[in-house]
């Protein structure tokens, strides 16, 4: 990636040599990291018991909770890992957008904003991250682009 004339100049010019070589990196970081982080999560729910995450669930009132259970444990861990790949990478970045939606303001929207209190800083966060996924897709280094196919 080049800088043109219209980038803003940085505030240590040698640096610029240090950022356009890169640059390309940006967005896999984005979109990897967005989906990494929903491995384990899922992979916790799938490798533990599952009648207990679904406990969880209908505490929170999302019913009926054991399907809700298993349909995010496999959107975390599987979904998790495709976003890493980079395939299929708008749609399933649209579901862990709804997901993180209702993560935010119905069940952690009652604690207030911060993530220590159980609130919803941190699923707003992750939603928000997913939404840039799913508007930019999975880029220049991911499946989808190797295959040539997108949606």
């Amino acid at each position: 990636m080049s800088f043109d004339a219209t980038d803003p100049r940085p505030y240590i010019p040698a640096l610029r040599r240090l950022y356009a070589p890169l640059a390309f990196l940006a967005w896999p970081i984005v979109r990897i990291t967005t989906g990494a982080l929903l491995i384990p999560h899922g992979w916790g729910k799938l490798s533990g018991d599952m009648t207990q995450v679904a406990v969880g669930f209908g505490k929170a009132g999302l019913e009926p909770a054991l399907f809700w259970a298993w349909y995010i444990a496999c959107l975390e861990f599987f979904g998790g890992i495709l976003l890493v790949l980079g395939l299929f990478t708008r749609p399933v970045a649209v579901l862990v957008v709804g997901f993180m939606a209702v993560a935010a303001f119905y069940v952690h929207w009652p604690s207030g904003f911060m993530w220590t209190a159980r609130g919803y800083e941190y699923p707003l966060m992750w939603g928000l991250m997913a939404l840039a996924v799913a508007i930019k897709g999975g880029g220049p280094l991911s499946l989808d682009r190797r295959i040539g196919r997108e949606i």
